[in-house]
């Protein structure tokens, strides 16, 4: 009998020990789980005054993993490259530069499409978690483009996002 506690004490030891390991990990790396991988593409319009100015292709990052990984793991952006992140619902929402490569310009877009912020995110290389700049706004989306595009192309604040298949 005190064999048979030892086993099932063991075995419950293992158990939470495994357990704790995976948190840990899933906690670093979000992406580890389900929805965390391959993101769907799709083509962004932006028009001002009806007019289109400028169209990005984008990878969607709709789960809350893709949203929290975000571009870090990306080197660079084409001209005309982008992400767009999906929120089920629109409200105000805080977007960090934490572990990136390069500079964006990100702009939050509401429900009916509307540009309602710009922002233009310089690197913080040097920043801890709790030091980053939070870039705030309004949006059910954010569009993460290249830094400078927006200046680049003429693309405003009140400007309307088209979003292609999504």
């Amino acid at each position: 009998m005190a064999a048979l506690r030892y086993s099932l004490g063991s075995v419950a030891l293992a158990v939470f020990v495994v357990a704790s390991v995976t948190a840990l990990f899933v906690a670093f790396h979000p992406t580890a789980l389900p929805g965390g991988g391959e993101y769907d593409r799709t083509t962004v319009n932006i028009a001002s005054e009806g007019e289109v100015v400028t169209e990005v292709e984008v990878r969607v990052a709709d789960t809350y993993e893709k949203r929290y990984t975000g571009l870090s793991d990306t080197e660079s952006l084409g001209p005309n490259e982008g992400m767009l992140f999906v929120h089920d619902d629109e409200s105000q929402y805080a977007y960090v530069m934490r572990d990136m490569d390069f500079p964006l310009d990100i702009l939050f877009v509401a429900e009916n499409g509307t540009i309602t912020r710009i922002h233009h995110a310089e690197l913080e290389p040097n920043a801890s978690e709790g030091g980053l700049t939070r870039y705030r706004g309004v949006g059910k989306y954010v569009l993460e483009v290249p830094y400078g595009y927006t200046n680049e192309t003429g693309v405003e604040e009140g400007d309307t996002v088209r979003i292609g298949d999504y």
